[in-house]
């Protein structure tokens, strides 16, 4: 019987250690978790703030370079990319956690510039010989790529009429060409929607209209990125009275990328577009060799002589950028795409930056 107890007295025992490392395995774990999650809080809230500092320096130099020239262009500090990473590394950021890039927003095609906002119901022309460029110079050799998708190769105007009529005031049955669509197209849709009658909001937002396709844009030739490229954005006061706003669409032949140079450049010169970007940015000793303060710069590329640009299209100014910070650090990665314009403070005339939008990504 003594035997038999101390049998039992053995079990329970070797039963209440096992319960036990049970549960401190388990309450480990969970510290251990709750470790874990604190950590990439913690990272993550650092993240974060990295990200904030890195916009408030970039919009200190854009500041600055707007008190010190009335141009803008790749030539300077803003647009160079070593000199950035040496403003961080002057605040104590490492190259490895965080990263800063300035673009130009009016180096790209104003999508909303298509026709007259907020009433008009018809192309601006200027801009519409623009897009039917630069859909030519994307789709020209792609027809393969264009058979994949419709019964016959797909033609700029086929691109051009149903945005046009995405973005003017008058949803009605003047559709433009054969190719353009009102609501009664979308309604076909499943799930249906209705035409904007209005600006774009957003890049993605062209993917809802006719003839635009997701294959479109991750094909392009120039790099896959429409946003490289295209922009909503753009919108300035309108000195009639009669309207708020309208969209300019000007465009900055002094940081504009080559895709966006060939589009403006008359049929058959587009291949000096890349004579344009080598000549603003041909340096010696480190020195930038050519002067882009007028407007007619360009005249003086090589083989740009007897070429004019349509003046209704080009500018060297600029107050509208777009900047983008990744942060990396222990494992964390976050980044943030943001628009500033440059404007004066009203109370003390000094320029400023203002953040009109900042997304995370």
């Amino acid at each position: 019987m003594l035997n038999n107890n101390k049998g039992i007295a053995l079990l329970i025992t070797l039963t209440i250690i096992t319960v036990l490392v049970a549960v401190s395995f388990e309450l480990y774990r969970q510290i251990r978790g709750s470790v874990s999650k604190a950590g990439v809080s913690r990272d993550l809230v650092t993240a974060e703030n990295m990200i904030v500092s890195g916009v408030n320096i970039a919009e200190k130099i854009l500041v600055r370079d707007k008190e010190e020239t009335e141009i803008d262009s790749v030539q300077e500090d803003w647009a160079d990319p070593e000199v950035l990473n040496d403003y961080l590394q002057q605040t104590g950021f490492k190259a490895e956690n965080l990263s800063l890039e300035i673009t130009d927003e009016l180096s790209r095609l104003q999508i909303n510039a298509l026709v007259q906002y907020p009433d008009g119901q018809k192309f601006q022309p200027a801009q519409q010989k623009l897009w039917m460029r630069f859909f030519d110079l994307l789709l020209a050799g792609r027809e393969q790529s264009a058979r994949e998708v419709f019964s016959e190769p797909l033609e700029p105007a086929m691109i051009i009429n149903p945005v046009k009529d995405w973005l003017d005031s008058g949803d009605n049955d003047a559709v433009s060409g054969l190719s353009g669509a009102e609501s009664d197209y979308y309604q076909d849709k499943h799930p249906s929607y209705a035409c904007r009658n209005g600006p774009f909001r957003g890049i993605s937002e062209l993917l809802r209209v006719r003839n635009i396709s997701l294959d479109l844009f991750e094909r392009m030739e120039q790099g896959g990125n429409p946003g490289d490229f295209i922009t909503v954005h753009g919108m300035v006061p309108a000195a009639d009275s009669r309207h708020d706003f309208f969209y300019p669409g000007k465009i900055n032949i002094n940081t504009a990328p080559m895709p966006v140079i060939a589009a403006l450049l008359p049929a058959g010169q587009e291949f000096l577009a890349s004579e344009i970007t080598a000549y603003r940015e041909e340096r010696a000793g480190g020195q930038f060799l050519h002067d882009l303060a007028a407007p007619n710069w360009y005249k003086n590329v090589p083989g740009m002589a007897d070429v004019d640009l349509d003046s209704d299209l080009i500018t060297t100014q600029s107050d509208l950028f777009r900047i983008e910070c990744i942060v990396k650090k222990n494992g964390v990665q976050m980044a943030a795409t943001v628009l500033v314009t440059r404007q004066k403070a009203e109370k003390t005339g000094k320029w400023q930056c203002r953040v009109l939008n900042w997304k995370y990504r």
